[in-house]
C-alpha cells in the first residue's frame, strides 16, 4: 500500500498515538474514514459525469446525417447541377447572368439580338 512496509506503518501509528493520545484516536480514524469515503463518492460522480458527456457527444455525432458536399465551393443560394441533365421539378430557377443589355429585342440595337455593338471584322491586307 503506497510503498509503505509494515515497519513504516507501525512507526506512523505509534507517532500518531503519542501525538493525539488514546482517547482521540478512534474519533480521528472515524473522521479519516468518512473523508476517504466522501472523496471516493465525489470522484465517482465526476467520472460518471465525464462518461455521460462523452456518450452524449458520441451519440450526437452518430445521429448527424452526412453533410452534403455537392454544392461545396458554390455561391450561396445556387443549386447543384443535376446528374441526369434535367432539373428536378422543385428546383429553383436561376436568372441568367446580367450583361447590362436589354432583355427584349425592342431595346436592342439594330442588327444585334443582345443589344451589344457589333465588332467589325478584322482588316485583311
Amino acid at each position: 500500500m503506497f510503498g509503505i512496509g509494515f515497519q513504516e506503518m507501525l512507526i506512523i501509528l505509534v507517532v500518531v498515538l503519542i501525538f493525539f493520545g488514546p482517547k482521540r484516536l478512534p474519533d480521528l480514524a472515524k473522521s479519516l474514514g468518512k473523508g476517504i469515503a466522501e472523496f471516493k463518492k465525489a470522484s465517482e460522480e465526476v467520472r460518471k459525469g465525464i462518461e455521460d458527456a462523452v456518450k452524449e457527444e458520441s451519440a450526437e455525432e452518430t445521429s448527424k446525417t452526412p453533410e452534403d458536399l455537392s454544392s461545396y465551393g458554390k455561391a450561396p443560394g445556387s443549386v447543384a447541377a443535376p446528374v441526369s441533365g434535367t432539373p428536378p421539378e422543385n428546383a429553383p430557377v436561376e436568372p441568367a447572368p446580367s450583361t447590362g443589355a436589354p432583355a427584349t429585342a425592342e431595346g436592342a440595337a439594330k442588327g444585334t439580338a443582345t443589344g451589344e455593338t457589333p465588332v467589325p471584322p478584322p482588316r485583311q491586307g
